[in-house]
């Protein structure tokens, strides 16, 4: 992509009403723009993050065994009357009516609508287990949105509810989750922490938020530090490996973590003073086991292996994608912009011609395109009419993991300047060295 055809509507102020980093830098970087109290536009940089976490999102899902579909967004009031929710829920509901004064709802959540959907077709046991997701737009009336995309009122989300006949293959379910997303947020770059959790509104008996540790967290989590060395599954786990999976969740959960709801002062206090660990944390993903909470009212039942009907066990396990943008960059910037990990970035390399007008460093800029688009990278070519100082600083904001500087005095002596956006680091290297130690 060359920047000077590209839409990247960069700010150069710090906008007033951003009150985290995050926020600060996603209108800075011409991510996203508000389009009314917790509503956003996501605009092409922000789109292209966006679509890399959900991919990533994706891939794990569906390495766990889970299937996708797409629910709509807007479910009927019946649903939730049939699980008991509909009252309950509270003012964060959008609740509408059409024009032939059927009452519906802009969906915060989907449990009530998955049950619809499975009770309709799964008649017997052999069809189970079963694990259904999808990546859909939601809508929360927040009283006090805030924080940009870290707490809005349109939100995307990725969601998956699991059917089983019994507790024993529900619990597996969630293992099978619990081991996913911490794939996931690895895969990302961060390093989640599986924390006990309040269940909420969503119902049940067993519950982890995974959070990621950040200065600018919404909330108090304490935790054993162990768990932030704690290696990662590997992408070859067998998901129907039931004893397997137990053991590496039951190491997981071994040691004290706990979000602010759920902390217990005792239990923290028995774990070694130097071990210890109290901080500020972003919630990431949220998952549960809520048994026949949904199954039972809505009749969601199947026969069993002694043809009795029972109502399946259920799970359901969050993500969402558009807030996890948002924790990515409060986990990952620095004064001069956002650090964006390979895996999540926009662009992996930013291509900056120094000498716009000038004939050498234009070809070097387009032969160095060709060659790493070619190689699969997504490449943003700076060939703008700007200064230099321009162009380093709206790299750096944008967070590209490499940076290849073309400047004439350079080039004249068969040299750009390579750079890493984490470390800072600069080297003089050949065209073709530049290419090679991006890709390899």
């Amino acid at each position: 992509m060359r920047l000077s055809r590209y839409f990247l509507p960069i700010l150069k102020e710090n906008p007033k009403e951003a009150e985290i980093v995050s926020h600060r830098l996603m209108l800075r970087a011409g991510m996203i723009r508000q389009e009314t109290a917790g509503i956003y536009a996501w605009l092409p940089l922000g789109l292209r993050v966006l679509n890399k976490v959900t991919g990533i999102i994706r891939e794990e899902q569906n390495r766990a065994g889970a299937v996708e579909l797409l629910m709509p967004t807007i479910q009927p009031a019946d649903l939730w009357r049939e699980s008991g929710r509909y009252d309950a829920y509270g003012k964060e509901m959008l609740r509408i009516t059409d024009r032939h004064e059927r009452e519906m709802l802009f969906g915060p959540t989907n449990e009530e609508m998955i049950t619809e959907i499975f009770r309709g077709y799964v008649r017997s046991y052999k069809d189970l287990p079963l694990n259904l997701y999808h990546i859909q737009w939601k809508f929360r009336d927040e009283i006090r949105p805030r924080f940009g995309t870290m707490r809005s009122r349109e939100f995307l989300m990725k969601d998956a509810y699991s059917f089983d006949l019994d507790k024993e293959g529900a619990r597996h379910a969630y293992n099978a989750m619990f081991t996913a997303y911490l794939r996931t947020f690895a895969r990302m770059g961060l390093k989640a922490v599986p924390m006990k959790a309040d269940t909420g509104p969503i119902g049940g008996d067993l519950s982890h938020e995974f959070i990621i540790l950040a200065d600018t967290g919404e909330s108090a989590v304490f935790c054993h530090s162990d768990y932030l060395s704690f290696d990662t599954p590997a992408a070859d786990t067998d998901f129907g490996d039931r004893a397997g999976l137990q053991q590496l969740v039951d190491r997981w959960t071994s040691l004290y973590a706990a979000t602010e709801e759920m902390h217990d002062e005792a239990g923290f206090a028995a774990v070694p003073e130097d071990r210890r660990l109290a901080a500020r944390g972003i919630e990431v993903g949220h998952i549960f086991y809520f048994g026949t909470k949904y199954s039972e009212p809505m009749n969601a039942v199947v026969a069993g292996p002694d043809g009795q009907l029972r109502p399946v066990h259920m799970g359901s396990y969050g993500i969402g994608p558009s807030r996890l943008v948002a924790a990515l960059i409060e986990a990952n910037h620095d004064e001069a912009g956002i650090i964006w990990p390979d895996a999540v970035a926009p662009f992996n390399v930013a291509i900056l011609d120094l000498k716009a007008g000038d004939s050498a460093t234009a070809a070097a800029c387009e032969d160095l395109y060709r060659q790493l688009s070619a190689r699969g990278l997504d490449v943003l070519l700076d060939d703008r009419d700007e200064r230099a100082g321009g162009k380093f600083a709206t790299a750096d904001l944008i967070g590209a993991p490499w940076q290849i500087l073309v400047g004439p005095k350079g080039l004249a002596n068969g040299q750009v300047e390579l750079k890493r956006r984490a470390t800072g680091e600069r080297e003089l290297v050949s065209p073709a060295d530049a290419v090679a130690r991006i890709c390899g």
